[in-house]
């Protein structure tokens, strides 16, 4: 028994009464009037009542019995009732001979059929889609190419969808029936995963180009919790390679949204990276400094950060030329909880996940770290204990800072040091509640006060 269908002894009888009783009632005037007369054309229509009323009380029961099945299915059936409901009375009421109501019939169906033949044909289709199911009210659907949209409406000749653009579509069932259907589902139903195209010059090495549009994915889905993005490279054309980033939407009606979101994230890390859109527009070609191509690409990704934006073009470069590069595989560890540390870190390429301790001696992550984040600085600038793990959630390129390079900065640019106060401060804060509402096994977070007064000291600054 299908969901939704009903026992007998649970029908809603109430609904069978009135056909029941005019059933009934039309057998009774039909028995009880006689034939000649003024009576006969009253009796001859209460023996076509019988037949039409018999037919309404089969198709009420039939609906009733089939409440689980699509409604295509038991309006099917209650047309096939009344159209026999209909032979059983010119032959039995009217007594017309069967030869001829079969030939005038044939004719008139094959009439019929070739004039309507559009129009059964979507009643057909219609029917074998309800039957089928292959979905149903709210799912999104791509019914034909380039005809996509939200199903509002099923009927027995059309399918009523409305577009992400909010217009409304009536597609006939036999176009639908004849094309290949993509369902995309709806609400939880409907996450499904598509992909973004990015060509990309093929001087890049693989390894890099996967991290860094893996990276920019991760980060324009990072509210997303089934996001799961990847990447793969899937064709080498014309001096590009071309990946597809791939990733989970929740929604078919917020496809676009995301592509865009990825996209344009995509386009940003090429950049920082030191890629940029050439010429013709689909390309995507390496930036080739005359010379220190390295120190350039850090000096740019310096640049970009509020934090450094004060120092002039050559104090950046000069800066850029002291920081160590490292390249991390998935999972290493940048600094661990409680080590004592010297360096500030600059995270060029990858993700990274902030993790602290709580009671237990388990770790939580609280935060996660994309291109341009700063990591470490407490440690480096105040000389404590590293305040929390931090650990590559992909491969991961990192830019160190020591003490020693930082120092004749800081004594340069005094007023550096409150911008570094402010992100020391916010970075705390956030750090010493896990989401689970458990404190880290820390002391209380210092004030933005003693956090700059620390740092003065540290660097001999007054």
């Amino acid at each position: 028994m299908p969901p939704g269908s009903k026992p007998l002894y649970r029908l809603p009888i109430r609904r069978l009464v009135m056909p029941a009783a005019t059933t009934l009632l039309a057998l009774l005037l039909h028995a009880v009037l006689p034939p000649d007369g003024a009576t006969g054309g009253l009796r001859l229509a209460a023996g076509t009542g019988f037949w039409l009323a018999a037919a309404w009380l089969a198709a009420r029961l039939a609906a009733l019995l089939l409440a689980g099945y699509p409604k295509l299915l038991s309006d099917l059936i209650g047309s096939a009732l009344f159209l026999t409901a209909g032979v059983l009375a010119s032959q039995l009421v009217f007594e017309l001979p069967a030869t001829g109501l079969i030939a005038t019939s044939s004719v008139l169906i094959a009439v019929l059929g070739f004039a309507l033949r559009n129009t059964l044909g979507d009643i057909f289709s219609g029917i074998a889609l309800g039957m089928e199911s292959p979905y149903g009210i709210g799912d999104w659907i791509e019914a034909t190419e380039n005809c996509a949209g939200r199903v509002t409406g099923i009927s027995w000749r059309s399918t009523r969808l409305v577009t992400r653009d909010g217009v409304a579509l009536v597609v006939p069932n036999s176009l639908i029936a004849a094309h290949r259907i993509a369902v995309y589902g709806s609400g939880a139903q409907g996450r499904f995963r598509t992909a973004v195209i990015v060509p990309v010059d093929a001087a890049v090495p693989a390894e890099r180009a996967r991290r860094l549009l893996l990276t920019a994915a991760m980060e324009a889905g990072r509210d997303l919790p089934d996001f799961a993005p990847d990447v793969i490279l899937t064709d080498l054309s014309q001096g590009n390679a071309v990946y597809a980033v791939r990733f989970h939407v929740p929604d078919y009606g917020a496809e676009q949204r995301w592509r865009d979101a990825v996209a344009g994230s995509a386009q940003r890390a090429l950049h920082r990276a030191g890629l940029e859109t050439a010429r013709p527009a689909r390309d995507l070609a390496r930036r080739r400094p005359p010379a220190h191509d390295d120190a350039a690409r850090r000096a740019t990704l310096l640049g970009g950060m509020e934090l450094l934006r004060p120092f002039t073009s050559a104090e950046r470069s000069a800066l850029a030329a002291t920081m160590a590069e490292t390249l991390l595989p998935q999972g290493a560890a940048v600094v661990r909880y409680g080590d004592a540390g010297s360096s500030l870190y600059v995270l060029a390429e990858g993700v990274l996940e902030v993790r602290i301790p709580r009671a237990g001696g388990s770790e939580v992550a609280v935060d996660r770290l994309f291109p341009g984040a700063v990591l470490g600085e407490g440690s480096l600038l105040t000389g404590q204990p590293r305040s929390a793990t931090i650990i590559a959630l992909t491969e991961a390129v990192v830019l160190e800072l020591r003490k020693e390079d930082l120092d004749p900065v800081l004594r340069a640019r005094p007023a550096l040091l409150e911008g570094l106060t402010a992100i020391m401060a916010a970075r705390q804060a956030r750090n010493s509640v896990a989401p689970d509402g458990q404190t880290a096994p820390s002391p209380a977070a210092p004030t933005r006060e003693d956090i700059l007064a620390r740092l003065r000291s540290f660097f001999g600054i007054r």
